[in-house]
């Protein structure tokens, strides 16, 4: 991806220094926000939703933050203008760009921007309190993406999934969620999960989570249309998508596959939305509620 010398968002805030993060004891992880791209690595298993299971995370949305003992701080960690810091937010600049246009084209409405926090061992959100091991989430309740920059290490050593493209479809993800919040989707979501089976809410969160994929791609496919991808990338994303599906970490984590406790949809799937989002490149072709065929 041609990220270097482009724009980078405002809306990052860096609480990696001393106070902006939080070591957290055996035992002291709390709730998390929604989304957690799926990629929820926790201690020495993988958690299922963009953290932990979004049934879970979204019950946080009205508790605030809690959860979690105080911890001690921390070392100084690098600053924002560390390299990796850059590039995410020079990312979250181009979704910004990406999503003011649609939904001016499509809403006739402003994009509101979330924010991006990095933080290193563990955070507080208005979702309750998070450690790195959860992953990379969106939070509602404050309409903010939350990263722990190791976790991309994770991606690449644990989930076999290199390249800068990868991480960015990440961040892509998170922001799904965020788009999904504004048009309020994830309070629908909410108000229907507490009055359905477990299995029903399963159910509908693959297709919470399939949808925030394919607006991923349709972020890839404007970033694309702008001549910033370079070749590769799209397999890089796709790649990430087949690694982090709920068969493939099962299998890698207990040796066998549940698919009735799938929250997040199978390796398939997410390759399948995010390159449906891809190709289209508009949010009309991100339905999942409506297809038929996940």
């Amino acid at each position: 991806m041609q990220w270097r010398g482009r724009r980078g968002s405002t809306n990052v805030e860096d609480r990696r220094t001393v106070g902006g993060g939080l070591r957290i004891p055996a035992g002291g992880a709390g709730r998390a926000g929604f989304g957690g791209i799926g990629f929820l690595i926790v201690i020495v298993v993988v958690s299922l939703l963009f953290g932990v299971n979004p049934m879970t995370l979204l019950e946080g949305l009205d508790a605030g933050p809690g959860g979690g003992q105080q911890a001690q701080s921390q070392a100084p960690l690098p600053p924002a203008s560390d390299e990796m810091a850059q590039f995410v937010r020079v990312v979250l600049a181009d979704t910004e760009d990406t999503w003011s246009k649609v939904f001016e084209q499509e809403f006739g409405e402003a994009y509101a921007e979330p924010r991006l926090v990095l933080f290193a061992g563990g955070i507080r959100s208005a979702c309750g309190f998070a450690q790195a091991a959860s992953g990379p989430f969106y939070c509602p309740g404050d309409s903010r993406i939350y990263i722990d920059l190791s976790f991309y290490e994770e991606l690449k050593r644990r989930f076999k999934a290199p390249g800068d493209f990868a991480q960015a479809y990440v961040i892509a993800h998170e922001v799904g969620h965020h788009v999904q919040n504004l048009t309020g989707i994830l309070t629908e979501f909410n108000r229907i999960r507490q009055r359905v089976s477990q299995a029903k809410a399963n159910e509908l969160s693959v297709r919470i989570e399939l949808q925030a994929d394919c607006l991923a791609g349709v972020w890839a496919h404007d970033t694309a249309r702008k001549g910033l991808l370079d070749e590769g990338d799209i397999d890089e994303a796709l790649n990430a998508a087949a690694q982090i599906g709920d068969d493939a970490i099962q299998k890698r984590t207990q040796g066998y596959v549940v698919p009735e406790s799938f929250n997040h949809g199978s390796s398939a799937q997410r390759v399948r939305w995010f390159r449906a989002g891809y190709e289209a490149g508009s949010i009309a072709a991100c339905d999942t509620f409506s297809a038929a065929r996940l």
